[in-house]
């Protein structure tokens, strides 16, 4: 009995031991395990903290300067997050937010800046062109006075100097600064031709129907402004041997289209597209948009196009080079009196010319951009003999009506009346035209100015001032 109650002793005890041993190795395993899972939390927590710290980083010195640049470049890739999956929803939208806070910041800061240089540059621009109107009204006058060619071409870059500052002005939504009559379409044409380098390769078709079309007044000089812009980038590239051909023409809506092809490197998508954004007449444009040096000529069409009604339209030229098309509303358009005479040097409309008449040359452009062109004695109405405008029997009865005491006057119609010699010699040189350089028109110039010269010291009667350049006598410049 003795032995049974021992052996029950000692099973108990066994018994004790192995459960308190099994409860010790599991209370070890289990401390163990978690000491494990703490040391995974905190190596996870630590490589948050690595990435969120990377991220934050990866933000101050390349998503916020990327984003800035593409806000000029809109191509230039923004950068995103490095580690999405080690970054939690809060944290990625909070870094998503501060870029583009930055970017909001960045714009608000543009455009207090560029408001302000425009308005600085607005006001620049104003005085710089009164002094360049100052200095054109100089230059006429001593265009009379003077036989010296180079006044011309002081005149001319004159001229080109005003054009850029009238530019600027209009891009910092400044007045053209120039105010203009009922204009004649074909005469805006010539006179934002004479305000480009290189003019002489321009060739100007006129296919109007109504020969007196005109623009008017509130709309001729922004015209004029936005055609010497397009006709200026034609003709800067494209190569210097090629013609930029230049097509007036009415539309079926009752309004008007000029055409301005290009032989030249043509334009590749982006840059296509940035064109046609900025000729659409966007709202607002940036000057630091522009480039470095800022390229200004299809954003200055653009303002005018916004501020004035009418439209541009950018493609690709059977020329080789581009085309723009400006579109001139009907609104925009009117029909010029009878009493106001046409520049001499406007091209025929084509459908008016007869098919056995000798084609006349194409109208010269003069060296400088305003007053008179003495270098082309030959004036282009001259080669078309049947027009019916004035007989030439009256011209002698009018010529003894007019006051002998005044000096005499210049008739551009009285030169019909000449002897037949110099009307067969006005026919060969119409049927054989040529074209001459800046520097054979300056030599004409001084030959004809010393000419008059020499008559003005003949005997005669008291010298008197030389009268005032009427505006029949305006040959090339259609400005006022």
């Amino acid at each position: 009995m003795l032995g049974w109650i021992v052996a029950l002793i000692a099973v108990a005890v066994a018994t004790s031991s192995a459960v308190r041993t099994y409860q010790a190795r599991r209370e070890a395993y289990g401390a163990s395990a978690r000491a494990e899972l703490n040391e995974r939390q905190a190596k996870a927590a630590e490589a948050r903290t690595l990435a969120l710290t990377e991220e934050i980083r990866q933000l101050a010195r390349r998503r916020i300067p990327a984003a800035a640049t593409a806000l000029s470049h809109r191509t230039a890739p923004v950068p995103g997050l490095r580690e999405a999956a080690g970054i939690d929803g809060e944290a990625a939208r909070l870094l998503s937010e501060a870029v583009q806070a930055a970017r909001t910041a960045v714009l608000e800061e543009r455009g207090r800046v560029d408001a302000a240089a425009r308005s600085a540059m607005r006001g620049t621009s104003a005085k710089i062109q009164s002094l360049l109107n100052q200095s054109q009204h100089l230059l006429h006058e001593l265009q009379h006075e003077y036989d010296d060619p180079r006044i011309l071409q002081l005149d001319f870059r004159n001229e080109l100097a005003l054009r850029r500052t009238q530019a600027t002005a209009v891009l910092c939504d400044a007045w053209p600064g120039l105010a203009r009559q009922n204009s004649s379409l074909v005469e805006i044409v010539l006179g934002a031709q004479s305000r480009v380098p290189g003019y002489e390769r321009i060739k100007v078709a006129n296919h109007l129907r109504q020969e007196r079309l005109a623009l008017v007044a509130r709309a001729a000089e922004p015209l004029a402004i936005a055609l010497a812009e397009l006709l200026a980038n034609a003709t800067a590239y494209s190569h210097p041997d090629t013609e930029v051909p230049v097509t007036v023409q009415q539309t079926a809506g009752r309004g008007a289209l000029i055409l301005v092809d290009d032989a030249g490197i043509g334009m590749d998508d982006d840059a296509l597209e940035r064109a046609r954004t900025l000729l659409s007449g966007p709202s607002e444009v940036l000057l630091t948009e522009l480039g470095d040096p800022p390229q200004t000529g299809f954003a200055v069409v653009g303002r005018l196009i916004a501020r004035y009604g009418f439209s541009c339209h950018i493609e690709s030229s059977p020329y080789g080079g581009m085309r723009t098309m400006l579109r001139i509303p009907a609104h925009l358009l009117t029909v010029m009196d009878d009493d106001r005479t046409l520049s001499v040097l406007a091209p025929k409309p084509v459908h008016a010319r007869g098919t056995g008449a000798a084609e006349p040359p194409e109208p010269a452009v003069p060296s400088g951009p305003v007053g008179p062109a003495p270098a082309e004695p030959v004036a282009p109405a001259s080669a078309e003999p049947a027009e019916p405008a004035e007989p030439a029997g009256p011209a002698p009865a009018a010529e003894a009506e007019a006051p002998p005491a005044e000096l005499p006057t210049r008739r551009r119609r009285a030169r019909r009346t000449d002897s037949p010699e110099s009307s067969t010699t006005r026919s060969q040189t119409v049927e054989e035209p040529t074209l001459r350089t800046p520097e054979q028109a300056g030599a004409a110039w001084a030959a004809l100015q010393e000419g008059t010269l020499s008559g003005r010291k003949a005997p005669g009667p008291p010298a008197q001032a030389p009268p005032a350049a009427s505006p029949s006598d305006d040959l090339g410049d259609d400005e006022t």
